[in-house]
């Protein structure tokens, strides 16, 4: 409940003002609701707990330096997740049911990485992980093969680390887009990722010490999956076994989304793969949802690192 001050009729049409609510025919005004709705949140918070001005200004100047870091806020603040809530809960009321769960994409996605038909191989092979081995399907909710469409892979080394923002990795390291071939099929060699932390020193980590929660996620390997016709697949799965697998910073895990681990150290697995070492192998099938409208089958509007492979 506001304040006394922040509910006097004063403070009420201070705020109209600030929101251009008292100027009827200029401005969007959704906009204008929304603006007055944070600012009046905000009026109220910093009177409820008696914020001094020096701590206002405090936590502007952090926010100000925060900004690099806003893509690991908006994970780490739980802001992704409950975007991905909401969607969850308008398909339940509309009835759309089915189809791989979405979860967060994180801030770390690299556009233009290089593609090919049916399989990829995404490491550069400067890291001594062991091979992973993932291979599936993308489907409709039939279970009918959704041929040509675009698995879009991308995870980080064995030191947490992400190609592009570290430069020691080649370009369009562990970041590949593979077309599904006429049943569907997609597969990919790459190495078993590690799980990452918010950077040290940061902004992230220190708003997090203050409220008293770590920066630690799983390891996980990131997906977007489309085709024609069908709505865009934001998700990603964990590697089971993980110590934060149940305690991501980011909560993107979803139970459905944690599919087995094999390793394959039998030397027929090995010699058919090529390899001369056991590796990591994950079947993980992907099953898509009909989009309902044009705008679904394409991915949300952040901003994303563009390069060209």
């Amino acid at each position: 409940m506001a304040s006394k001050l922040v509910a006097s009729p004063e403070t009420q049409a201070f705020l109209d003002k600030v929101a251009g609510l008292d100027q009827p025919g200029t401005g969007e005004d959704r906009t204008k609701r929304i603006v007055r709705r944070i600012i009046g949140d905000l009026f109220a918070t910093i009177d409820e707990f008696d914020v001094s001005e020096d701590e206002f200004w405090h936590a502007l100047n952090f926010m100000a330096s925060a900004a690099p870091e806003f893509g690991l806020f908006a994970a780490g603040l739980g802001f992704e997740h409950f975007l991905d809530m909401r969607m969850d809960a308008a398909d339940a009321e509309a009835g759309i049911e089915g189809g791989t769960p979405r979860t967060i994409e994180g801030p770390l996605y690299v556009k233009g990485a290089p593609r090919s038909k049916g399989f990829a191989r995404l490491d550069d092979g400067a890291d001594d992980g062991e091979v992973l081995i993932m291979h599936g399907r993308v489907v409709d909710k039939d279970g009918k093969p959704v041929a040509g469409a675009i698995v879009d892979v991308w995870h980080a080394n064995t030191l947490g680390n992400y190609s592009y923002f570290d430069k020691t990795q080649s370009e369009f390291n562990l970041r590949r887009q593979i077309e599904t071939d006429e049943e569907g099929r997609y597969k990919f060699r790459s190495i078993v990722p590690s799980g990452y932390a918010v950077p040290k020193g940061g902004t992230t980590e220190a708003l997090l010490d203050l409220v008293g929660r770590h920066g630690n996620r799983p390891a996980h390997v990131h997906f977007f999956v489309s085709a024609s016709g069908y709505r865009h697949l934001t998700t990603q799965i964990n590697i089971d076994g993980d110590p934060y697998l149940h305690d991501d910073f980011a909560y993107a895990t979803r139970d459905d989304l944690i599919p087995p681990i094999e390793r394959k150290a039998d030397p027929a697995a090995i010699h058919a793969e090529g390899l001369n070492t056991p590796f990591t192998e994950i079947a993980f099938d992907f099953t898509l949802i009909t989009a309902g409208e044009a705008e679904e089958a394409e991915a949300s509007s952040r901003s994303r690192v563009a390069l060209a492979a």
